[in-house]
C-alpha cells in the first residue's frame, strides 16, 4: 500500500513538473502590447582591432510617446553586450577612429552648441566629449585613415530659423517669414519646401585646432564622402548640371583632401551616378560606384556597378560580371587584396551577397537564399551584417565562411514568447502567362485543410519588393485569425529589368492582373476562403488598393494608405515633377492628358466601388499629399459606401509617433473585423473542398 501511495505521488510529482516545463514553454500569439517591445537593430561598425561591433539600437518611449536610438558594443565573440549611451536624446551613426582611439556618434544631446553635433569617445574611459559646434545641419561624418580629421557633410542654417524658439513668458510671437519657391523641384516628404540658396557641402574638421574648412570652392551639394586609403584624396557625389532639379543623377568627383581643392569630375556629363557613397580600391588606383538608368525609367531604377580609374584616365565601364545578373546590386565592396569587389544582389524575394573577380568571370553567390542581410560591415578580416527572416527579427551577424553566426540577441526573450504564422514561397501565373511570385503567411495555430479570411497587403514603391524577413505587420494580421498574401506584382523590384519597368505609364494594369491572380491562387490552394476577402496597403500599395476596389467587387474590406486619386491633381503638389514630365508628359499635351484620365481609373470610376474603404494618411505627407486620400474618401461618401478618413496631424509619409503607430494598426484590425470576420458569421470555419 505504502509503495502505491509513493508510485502515486512520484507520478504526480512528474506530471506536475510536466505541466510547469509546458507553462514556461507555451508561446502566445503576437499582440498590439508587443509593438512597443521591438527593437530596431541597425548600422553595425566592426572597430579596426577586429575585438568589438558597435551598432544602434531603436526602441520605443510608451511614456513620452516617442523612439529613442542608443548605441551599444558587443564582442565579435558575443560576450559583454552593453549599452554605451544614455542621454535622454538620440544618439546614431557610431563610427571607429581608424587608430581605435575613439568611437564617434552623432547626437542632438544639450552641450556648447545645440543641435545635431559629432561626440567623441575614448576607449581608455571618460564620459562622451562634444567634438563640434556646428550650426548647420550634420548629415554625416566620415574618420580620415590617419585619425587625424573628419570629412564632414553639412547643410546650410536656416537664414530665417529663429535662435530662440522659446520666447520668454509675455513676449510676442515671432511672425514666420513668408515662404518664397523659385525652384523646379521644390518639396521634398520630411525636408519641406526646398529653398533655393540653401545647399549641403562636405568640410574639413581638423581634431587638433577644430578649424573646419570647405573641402571646394563648388556652388552645388556635395554628398557621400569617402576617404581615399591612403588619405589624399576624397571622392564624394554631387551634381553639376545647370539646373540640379531637372535631372537628380549625381556624378562622381575626387578633390584632393585639403581646403579650398578644385574637384576633378571622373564620370561624363549625361552619366546617373547614384547617391550612395562611392567605393575606393585597396591601392586607392579604383573608384567603384553605382549607376541608375535613364531618366524616364527613375522611378523604375535597377542600380548597376561601374568602375572609374581614381586619375581619370579613362572612362567608367559597367561591370559586366553584375550587368549579366539582370538584377539590381547595391553596397560594393573591395576584396582586401582588390582583385575582387563583393556586392549585394536584389533577386526574387532575397537580397544576397556575391562576388566577382575583376579580371573576369561571372559571379559567385556567397550566401544561398531564401535569405536577407544588409548593413554589412568589413574590417581586421571580419564581417558583419544585419539579418533575419520570416519569423526572425533582425539582429547583427557575424559571416563567417559559408554561413552566419547571430552576434546581437536584442529581441530574442520577446520571440520567445510568440507564436508567429509560418511563412511559405508562392509562385504562379497571371492572366497573360507571367511567372509571378510572392510569400504567404499562415494565420497563427492554421490547421490544414481549413479555408481560412485571407488579406491581400499590397508593397509601395513600387521598386521594393517583399521578401524574407520579418513583417510585423503580416504578423499582426495571422495572430488575429487572417492569412497573408504579399505579392511582388510586376514594377516590384528583384526580377530584372523588363518586369520592373512592364508598368511605366501604365498604372493599374499589370499590377492588378497579378494581385488577383495571386488571390485566385491562395483560393486555390484551399487556403483563402472567397467570401472574406480583404485588402490593403500604403503609398503605391494604396494607390492599388484603389484600383483593385474599383475593379472587383469580391473584396469585403479595403484600408487605403498614402494613396492617389485623380492623378493630374497631383501634378506639383507632391515631389515627383520629374516623373510626371518625363513618364506621363505634362498635362497640357493631349497624349499625356489620355494617360492621365486612365490611371486615374479608381477616382473617375468611384462609383463601381462596393467595398467598405478605410483611408489614411499624414497631414504633411509631401511624397503622397494626404489630398488623394481625402479624394477617395469624398468619392465613397457622396456615394453612400461605408468609408472613414483618418490624418495623423503633423504627420510625413512614414507614420513615426509610436501612438499613432498603434492606432494604425488597431484601426486596420477592428476594420477588416467589422467587415470580413463578423459578416461572414458561422462560415469562418468552412473547410477547404
Amino acid at each position: 500500500m505504502f509503495r502505491r501511495r509513493l508510485n502515486c505521488l512520484s507520478l504526480l510529482l512528474i506530471l506536475a513538473f510536466a505541466f510547469s516545463l509546458t507553462a514556461q514553454t507555451a508561446r502566445r500569439p503576437l499582440k498590439l502590447d508587443d509593438l512597443s517591445r521591438f527593437r530596431n537593430v541597425s548600422d553595425p561598425q566592426i572597430s579596426p582591432d577586429g575585438k568589438w561591433v558597435a551598432y544602434v539600437v531603436n526602441t520605443t518611449n510608451t511614456k513620452d510617446d516617442k523612439s529613442n536610438s542608443h548605441i551599444w558594443m558587443v564582442g565579435i565573440d558575443g560576450s559583454n553586450d552593453r549599452q554605451i549611451t544614455f542621454s535622454n536624446e538620440s544618439e546614431n551613426s557610431p563610427r571607429w577612429s581608424p587608430d581605435g582611439k575613439y568611437l564617434s556618434f552623432t547626437s542632438s544631446r544639450p552641450g556648447k552648441t545645440r543641435g545635431n553635433q559629432i561626440w567623441l569617445l575614448d576607449r581608455n574611459g571618460g564620459e562622451a566629449q562634444q567634438l563640434t559646434e556646428i550650426k548647420g545641419r550634420l548629415q554625416g561624418h566620415e574618420w580620415s585613415p590617419d585619425s587625424k580629421r573628419l570629412a564632414l557633410v553639412i547643410g546650410d542654417p536656416d537664414p530665417d530659423a529663429d535662435p530662440n524658439p522659446s520666447p520668454q513668458p509675455g513676449a510676442t510671437p515671432r511672425v514666420p517669414k513668408p515662404i518664397v519657391i523659385d525652384r523646379y523641384r521644390f518639396k521634398q516628404d520630411g525636408a519641406g519646401y526646398l529653398l533655393r540658396g540653401r545647399n549641403t557641402y562636405i568640410y574639413l574638421f581638423d581634431l587638433e585646432t577644430k578649424k573646419l574648412d570647405r573641402l571646394t570652392k563648388s556652388k552645388w551639394d556635395e554628398g557621400s564622402p569617402a576617404w581615399s586609403p591612403d588619405g589624399t584624396r576624397i571622392a564624394f557625389m554631387s551634381n553639376h548640371i545647370e539646373d540640379p532639379d531637372r535631372d537628380p543623377a549625381a556624378q562622381l568627383f575626387v578633390a584632393e583632401a585639403k581646403p579650398g581643392a578644385t574637384e576633378k569630375q571622373l564620370t561624363p556629363e549625361g552619366a546617373r551616378a547614384g547617391r550612395s557613397r562611392p567605393e575606393w580600391s585597396p591601392d586607392s588606383k579604383w573608384i567603384a560606384f553605382l549607376e541608375g538608368e535613364e531618366k524616364k525609367y527613375g522611378a523604375y531604377s535597377m542600380d548597376h556597378l561601374a568602375l572609374v580609374p581614381s586619375d581619370g584616365s579613362s572612362a567608367p565601364t559597367r561591370f559586366k560580371a553584375t550587368e549579366d545578373l539582370d538584377r539590381g546590386v547595391s553596397s560594393p565592396r573591395f576584396s582586401p587584396d582588390g582583385k575582387s569587389i563583393r556586392f549585394l544582389v536584389t533577386d526574387d524575394r532575397s537580397v544576397y551577397p556575391m562576388k566577382a573577380n575583376l579580371s573576369g568571370g561571372a559571379a559567385e553567390k556567397l550566401l544561398s537564399p531564401p535569405i536577407v542581410i544588409s548593413s554589412w560591415n568589413f574590417g581586421a578580416g571580419k564581417a558583419v551584417a544585419i539579418s533575419g527572416g520570416d519569423n526572425k527579427a533582425n539582429e547583427i551577424h557575424v559571416w563567417e565562411g559559408n554561413s552566419l553566426r547571430q552576434l546581437t540577441h536584442q529581441n530574442d526573450e520577446l520571440f520567445a514568447e510568440l507564436d508567429l504564422g509560418a511563412t511559405e514561397e508562392v509562385g504562379f501565373k497571371s492572366k497573360d502567362g507571367t511567372q509571378v511570385n510572392g510569400l504567404l503567411t499562415y494565420p497563427t495555430g492554421y490547421m490544414k485543410g481549413t479555408r481560412v479570411p485571407l488579406l491581400l497587403r499590397i508593397h509601395g514603391g513600387p521598386n521594393a519588393q517583399d521578401q524574407h524577413s520579418f513583417s510585423l505587420e503580416r504578423q499582426m494580421f495571422a495572430a488575429h485569425g487572417y492569412a497573408v498574401l504579399a505579392v511582388n506584382y510586376r514594377g516590384s523590384s528583384g526580377r530584372g529589368q523588363k518586369f520592373s519597368r512592364a508598368i511605366f505609364a501604365d498604372w493599374g494594369n499589370y499590377e492588378v492582373q497579378d494581385l488577383l491572380a495571386g488571390v485566385d491562387h491562395v483560393i486555390k490552394m484551399g487556403v483563402a476562403d472567397p467570401d472574406r476577402l480583404g485588402v490593403g496597403g500604403w503609398s503605391y500599395g494604396g494607390i492599388l488598393t484603389d484600383y483593385l476596389i474599383a475593379t472587383d467587387n469580391r473584396f469585403k474590406a479595403a484600408t487605403s494608405g498614402a494613396g492617389t486619386a485623380f492623378t493630374v491633381a497631383f501634378y506639383g503638389t507632391d515631389q515627383y515633377i520629374i516623373q510626371y514630365d518625363h513618364e506621363i508628359g505634362p498635362p497640357w499635351n493631349p497624349k499625356a492628358w489620355e494617360t492621365y484620365v486612365k490611371i486615374s481609373y479608381p477616382f473617375l470610376h468611384a462609383d463601381r466601388i462596393q467595398t467598405p474603404t478605410l483611408f489614411m494618411g499624414g497631414e504633411r505627407d509631401f511624397n503622397v499629399p494626404i489630398e488623394g486620400s481625402q479624394q477617395m474618401y469624398q468619392a465613397l461618401r457622396t456615394l453612400g459606401i461605408d468609408t472613414q478618413l483618418i490624418i495623423y496631424p503633423n504627420e510625413n509619409h512614414g507614420i513615426q509617433r509610436p501612438s499613432y503607430q498603434r492606432d494604425r494598426m488597431e484601426r486596420y484590425l477592428a476594420w477588416y473585423e467589422k467587415y470580413i470576420r463578423k459578416a461572414a458569421g458561422p462560415s469562418s470555419t468552412s473547410t477547404a473542398k
